[in-house]
């Protein structure tokens, strides 16, 4: 099996279609569960390069998978720039919240490295045992993303917090937004160094905004990280995940925002293949629950994906990440799905 995925994402031909999943690693396999119960806490787990590798590797044990994802989280940038960062069972992620603009200077990008060794030392013991066929993909929360949790202290419902300061005092919320995209670079670039092959930026609340501050607070440090990449690191191809932006997507795709760009389950296949793929490869999109479901109905929906979208250029993924309550089974059937077309 060669590369796919990069072959892909440098608008090269690929013997195959190349397919992963958001969330590959997790909850709904049973070795995983395992595995979690050994660390004390979810920033445990991810600091742990032992176990990090472990989770990463046990879906490309399982599955016939093109790349393996870091294990790792969004929320270890805030962590490894001083915020006091936590994740509680059954409630999530947890932060202590960034209320003024005063607060910003207790956030450290020159620690950032150091706090974050362990995510990197995971990269490397991956890049010496992932098989030589499969790309190894790093990752980061893009900086509105990331200035939500902070801002928040943890998830939320309508981003009133993030919202507010953005909109109403843009001045000092640019201030954190510039402090995270210099964080954000630091961590992909590093990442490069450990052996990262792919990256993948994920603006995971980017749906919450408006369009002017979509432009503004999403696309805009989104686009300087990836010019800086493609000085720092211009061998390695860059995903980009603004979730939920609906006609947004042909923005980021028409100013090429990344070599690639991947798209919700709530876009239209056709729309994609008509305003997106004429500029950019385009990941996605079949929605995780079609995952739970399985059989007839969840392979109907992914040749739906592919008899529209396998044209052109494609990397089969999820609309968001694999669910907790997936099948195990259900994902080697729509593997074996994907790998059998055409």
């Amino acid at each position: 099996m060669s590369k796919s995925l990069i072959q892909t994402l440098r608008g090269e031909k690929s013997d195959h279609l190349a397919v992963w999943l958001m969330r590959q690693a997790g909850r709904y396999l049973p070795e995983y569960r395992v595995l979690r119960a050994r660390a004390k806490s979810f920033l445990d787990f991810c600091l742990d390069p032992d176990l990090a590798v472990e989770a990463t590797l046990q879906p490309i044990r399982r599955f016939d998978l093109d790349a393996a994802i870091l294990f790792s989280d969004i929320l270890v940038v805030p962590y490894g720039l001083g915020q006091k960062v936590w994740f509680e069972e059954g409630v999530g992620p947890l932060l202590q919240p960034i209320e003024d603009a005063r607060e910003l200077d207790r956030l450290e990008t020159a620690r950032l490295r150091l706090v974050l060794h362990p995510v990197y030392e995971t990269l490397r013991r991956l890049r010496e045992e992932l098989p030589n066929d499969r790309t190894l993909i790093g990752f980061a929360g893009a900086p509105w993303t990331l200035a939500s949790y902070m801002v928040e202290g943890g998830s939320s419902r309508d981003f009133a917090k993030a919202k507010l300061w953005a909109y109403g005092r843009p001045e000092s919320f640019q201030k954190l937004v510039d402090v995270l995209t210099e964080a954000v670079a630091l961590h992909l670039e590093a990442q490069v160094e450990a052996g990262a092959e792919v990256l993948q930026i994920f603006d995971s609340w980017a749906g919450a905004l408006d369009h002017a501050a979509l432009l503004r607070w999403s696309l805009a440090p989104i686009a300087a990280i990836t010019e800086r990449l493609k000085r720092s690191a211009p061998q390695v191809p860059v995903i980009v995940f603004p979730r939920g932006i609906g006609p947004g997507y042909q923005v980021f795709a028409e100013r090429q925002v990344g070599d690639a760009i991947s798209i919700d389950q709530g876009v239209d296949p056709v729309w994609a293949r008509d305003m997106l793929q004429k500029h950019m490869v385009v990941q996605g999109n079949l929605d995780p629950r079609w995952l739970v479901v399985g059989g007839a109905a969840m392979r109907d929906a992914a040749l739906r994906i592919l008899e529209t979208l396998g044209s052109g250029p494609l990397i089969f993924n999820l609309g968001h990440g694999v669910v907790p309550e997936t099948p195990p089974e259900h994902v080697a059937e729509l593997i074996s799905t994907i790998r059998a077309w055409r």
